[in-house]
């Protein structure tokens, strides 16, 4: 099987990031999505290609390597972050791991994600394992405080040891075609962003339109974002395949004209093994194997790895476990 389990190292060192460039509105304008097209295209996946027995095992253990492992309630508490660092460490039984001849694969988590009051607790309890720490900014999840606000946020998190800031849009801004004033934004905050990378968050159920989704997805590479990212989790429409094909082929057709991989995050109702065999079947079939790498696709989910064990422990057993015998927090 060509697809590797784990992520490698050299190709994140390899990897060069995003340095922005100007804000080509002639390129925006051009943008058109055909929506009736991508929901035929989109309708095929799930269908038309699924993988069985040790394969899946495989695919699924890769899917924990793109999970960004997330809790962001308002109920959440120190202990709570802890315990979800505490499963980042060690996502999947050490029985189930070996049973699978998988316990020296490093299987971990691309990122946890918290909100800011946790980046802090989260850095201390996973110093030393290598997985970042991401954090909600910008006045998530509907990005309507004052500009100052957002930036001072994104630098505190930042400061506080964040290595990736999940920021968001104003969607009016999209919803106006203020194009000049959603890349101004999104440059400021790259740059409060320093060495962290940005993960810009579209929201893509309130955009009204694909061809907005597309030119959204667009402006915002331009201004420099290292991903963009469907949704907040909190909207009424999340994630979705259609959305998904709109955004990752504006990131193909920015790639063929800069050279530059933006990578993809879709975020949002995504709590199943086969949600997620399903989007790493279109990255692998839309943008190739290169995409399906912690640095370029990440699943914003905090369920879906409760799923994917369960999944695993079946494999391995021929039973499926209770929900509670993999408990996240």
């Amino acid at each position: 099987m060509s697809l590797s389990i784990v992520g490698s190292d050299n190709l994140e060192t390899k990897h060069k990031r995003n340095p922005g460039f100007d804000l080509d509105l002639d390129w925006v304008e051009q943008v058109v999505m055909n929506r009736s097209a991508l929901e035929r295209r989109a309708a095929t996946f799930g269908t038309r290609r699924s993988v069985k027995k040790q394969y899946q095992a495989a695919w699924l253990l890769k899917a924990i390597t793109l999970i960004d492992l997330t809790s962001l309630n308002s109920d959440d508490t120190n202990g709570r972050i802890k315990r979800l660092c505490a499963k980042a460490k060690n996502p999947v039984r050490l029985d189930i791991l070996v049973a699978l001849g998988a316990e020296e694969l490093a299987i971990k988590p691309g990122a946890v994600c918290v909100y800011h009051n946790f980046v802090a607790t989260a850095v201390d309890e996973l110093k030393g394992t290598n997985i970042p720490v991401a954090a909600v900014s910008t006045g998530f999840p509907h990005g309507l405080s004052p500009l100052k606000t957002r930036i001072m946020e994104i630098e505190a998190s930042v400061k506080a040891g964040a290595k990736e800031i999940d920021i968001v849009i104003e969607r009016g801004q999209i919803l106006l075609g203020d194009w000049r004033g959603l890349y101004q934004q999104m440059k400021a905050f790259r740059a409060a962003c320093g060495e962290a990378h940005m993960k810009t968050i579209l929201g893509t159920g309130e955009l009204a339109t694909q061809s907005n989704v597309a030119k959204a997805s667009l402006v915002c590479m331009l201004a420099g974002a290292d991903f963009i990212k469907t949704s907040t989790g909190k909207e009424k429409v999340n994630a979705s395949l259609v959305t998904s094909l709109s955004m990752v082929r504006m990131i193909r057709w920015f790639y063929e004209e800069t050279g530059i991989e933006i990578g993809y995050k879709p975020a949002g109702g995504i709590s199943s093994a086969k949600d997620a065999l399903i989007y790493m079947s279109l990255m692998k079939e839309e943008l190739g194997n290169k995409w399906l790498m912690p640095h370029l696709f990440r699943f914003g989910a905090s369920s879906l790895l409760t799923d994917i064990e369960r999944q695993l422990e079946h494999y391995v057993t021929g039973r499926y476990a209770a929900d509670y015998r993999q408990p996240l927090v």
